[in-house]
């Protein structure tokens, strides 16, 4: 089932141009940031209330969506095998693009050395929380109280609940249809409340970007630009490489139309810096422009926004040769392997823990034995470099989708070379 809901017109031209003068508008409040009410009144209230509300209003509809989205798309399987066939090669795939991410990450910062002649402050410190056993967030997945885990939103007990009903409905006959065609209701008003909620997209982003820019300027990056421009490096030829690689020789499809088409949710992205948030966006673009069917969108999207991070394990692999570099500890071959085994295995491991990327990073580094106070040098940068790694994010859950859906016949030819401009 593939929604035909129309997106507002003009969008990508609009959040292009909210982003660029968000950026401008942002700078210049950084430069006037000595004048009082700049910073209480524009920055901590109206442009704070401003991205807010817009995140919380996405936010809103992740749980809805995902719930409904994968019960429609669980109980329309016409082979209840082929949920397990899904998820083994979604899961595969998400881990092997993890991998392969930081270990681009460390061949390429291995070459750039960004932290070669860098001087630790003695002041730098960073104290991590601890991440919880990979056997924990294994067993959180299954929920003992399904309305409890839509209510805290705890995603991975989500899809399971919702994949578990999906397969029910399927199993029930003609009680489990009457149902379904409710599910399938909700699954369109849902995403007609969505589009609602994007007509306000233009705005939203202008002050998330303003807001962003006001506070860290563009001084912020000067310090650590040799290490900025590194990973931004890694993240684009991760996208070049790896993605454009498994449309290409594995889904046997042009990459160019899968861009073209997708080219808004990475901007998007950008702006909200949430794979969570960009959720709803996603998933109507990849049924609707991409041509992949409700019943691999809904599960293969959800479970990437959870657990695919293929843009923090780039970070990870830099920082943690950018730390080893400024602390003069050179990472040998086996710490390396340590390196990509241990993000790779963190990207699932630690899914539901909130500040996932330095968590992983501290995880990282204490398995190499190297200081984990390192972190605290690229704070001060992570949230600028954490907008490009979330458009990365996203790129890789669709990536991975469209290839898991070409694989099992649940993809449309037509809807992905059609011409879908506003």
């Amino acid at each position: 089932m593939t929604l035909k809901i129309q997106q507002p017109k003009g969008l990508t031209y609009k959040i292009l141009v909210a982003m660029g003068l968000g950026l401008v508008f942002g700078v210049l409040l950084n430069y006037l940031q000595g004048v009082p009410w700049i910073q209480s009144l524009v920055v901590d209230t109206i442009l704070y209330a401003g991205g807010k509300i817009f995140i919380a209003s996405l936010k809103l509809m992740v749980v809805p969506l995902v719930f409904v989205s994968l019960v429609c798309g669980t109980a329309s399987l016409d082979d209840i095998a082929r949920l397990g066939r899904v998820g083994g090669k979604t899961l595969f795939l998400y881990m092997f693009t993890t991998g392969v991410a930081v270990s681009l990450a460390l061949i390429f910062a291995s070459i750039i050395e960004p932290g070669a002649g860098f001087n630790l402050t003695a002041d730098t410190a960073f104290k991590a929380k601890e991440a919880p056993p990979v056997i924990e967030t294994l067993l959180d997945i299954f929920p003992t109280n399904p309305f409890q885990s839509l209510a805290e939103a705890k995603m991975l007990q989500i899809i399971f609940f919702s994949g578990f009903l999906g397969v029910a409905l399927a199993l029930s006959g003609d009680s489990g249809k009457r149902i379904l065609a409710i599910f399938n209701d909700l699954n369109k008003v849902v995403m007609k409340m969505i589009m609602m909620i994007m007509i306000i997209a233009p705005v939203g982003v202008f002050c998330l970007i303003s807001k962003v820019f006001a506070e860290q300027g563009i001084s912020a990056i000067l310090p650590l630009g040799k290490y900025f421009v590194a990973v931004l490096l890694v993240l684009l030829l991760h996208v070049l490489i790896t993605y454009v690689g498994l449309i290409k020789f594995v889904a046997r499809l042009s990459p160019w139309e899968f861009f073209r088409n997708f080219k808004d949710v990475p901007i998007f992205a950008f702006s909200t810096a949430s794979s969570g948030a960009t959720l709803p966006v996603t998933m109507e673009t990849v049924e609707r422009r991409l041509g992949v069917d409700n019943s691999i969108a809904s599960f293969t999207l959800p479970l990437g926004a959870t657990i695919n991070m293929d843009g923090t394990a780039v970070m990870q692999g830099v920082a943690t040769v950018f730390i080893a570099q400024a602390y003069g500890q050179p990472l040998g071959i086996a710490a390396m392997l340590t390196v990509v085994l241990t993000a790779t295995l963190a990207s699932v491991g630690t899914a539901a823990v909130p500040g996932v990327g330095l968590i992983t990073l501290a995880m990282v580094l204490k398995q190499v034995n190297l200081p984990v106070e390192g972190i605290g040098l690229i704070i001060g940068v992570d949230r600028l470099l954490d907008m490009t790694r979330t458009a990365v994010n996203v790129t890789g859950d669709a990536a991975v989708t469209v290839v898991v859906a070409k694989s099992e016949k649940l993809f449309d030819q037509k809807i992905f070379d059609g011409d879908q401009s506003y």
